[in-house]
């Protein structure tokens, strides 16, 4: 068996102090927004307590789907890599960024930079480009990025034609094992939510139902969902997760996180998910629900 853990949208709190000059732009509304609202939501020690019960159950691997940070402030880089080195090693942690990784035009390029060792392919020297892919156990990890920065009061998501040509050739290359394709925008956005929607979400679509894969794990909507999609070789289930640090509130769910358990072989596999994550009252960490999402 192969234990694959599944985590998101850390949002690392405390948040550092800007520099004024940091605060132009988009920045600006995104830091009211954090001191009025998401540092309420988004908290260390919920963190803390996710990845702790996370690391009891020993996984073999774990994914990160984006959003590590908040504003791409100077000083948040530091402190995100610090917080991936205490939750493992880049053969054993597999990151791909977040819209809020890369929030302003300067700093599209800092995940990349400053967490390389965790976006890398194999060999682990390799240079960092995406899609990339991982082979761990029976499974691939194709990571994907769909983090560009964008205007004030969005957080859309763009793959491009280069991505999906890429990740279609891959598929293909790779059916023989458990294709799990790691992004942080869903395929799909709730028609309210059509200003952090994936753009090219329908192209996504499109070379998962010709190409087919195992399993696609993704971040951004802070929301516990599974959506389905009709492939020649199945169904794929695309799953979300809420971010790791949310306290129990209204709007999105609570801190959670994934923990896959895959065994099998090629047209025959089977994927068990639990779902562990806060408790009603926020107290502890539970086990929320479990699903067949292949075999019987």
């Amino acid at each position: 068996m192969f234990l694959l853990a599944h985590l998101s949208d850390p949002h690392l709190a405390p948040l550092p102090t800007p520099h004024l000059l940091e605060l132009a732009g988009k920045r600006l509304s995104g830091f009211i927004n954090w001191q009025c609202n998401r540092r309420h939501f988004h908290l260390a020690g919920v963190l803390e307590r996710i990845v702790a019960d996370l690391k009891g159950h020993s996984p073999d691997h774990i994914a990160v789907t984006g959003d590590l940070i908040n504003l791409s402030l100077a000083g948040e880089y530091a402190p995100a890599s610090a917080w991936l080195e205490r939750l493992g090693q880049p053969q054993q942690v597999t990151v791909v960024p977040g819209n809020h990784d890369t929030y302003v035009r300067s700093k599209a390029q800092h995940p990349q930079l400053k967490w390389a060792d965790y976006m890398r392919g194999d060999p682990p020297n390799a240079a960092v480009a995406f899609p990339f892919v991982r082979r761990r156990g029976p499974a691939a990890l194709i990571g994907l990025t769909t983090a560009v920065p964008t205007p004030p009061f969005r957080a859309t998501g763009w793959l491009g034609d280069q991505q999906l040509a890429q990740l279609a050739t891959q598929l293909d290359a790779l059916n023989s094992l458990f294709r799990v394709v790691l992004i942080h925008h869903p395929p799909v956005t709730r028609p309210q939510w059509q200003d952090r929607r994936l753009i090219d979400g329908e192209g996504l679509i499109a070379v998962l139902k010709r190409h087919g894969a195992e399993l696609v794990l993704h971040g951004h909507e802070h929301l516990d969902m599974v959506r389905w999609f009709e492939t020649p070789r199945g169904r794929v289930p695309a799953v979300g997760v809420p971010s790791a640090s949310g306290t129990v509130g209204e709007k999105y769910d609570a801190a959670a996180y994934n923990l896959y358990s895959i065994t099998g072989s090629a047209g025959a596999w089977r994927c068990e998910m639990v779902a562990r994550g806060l408790s009603p009252d926020g107290g502890c960490v539970v086990e929320r629900r479990r699903a067949l999402l292949a075999g019987g």
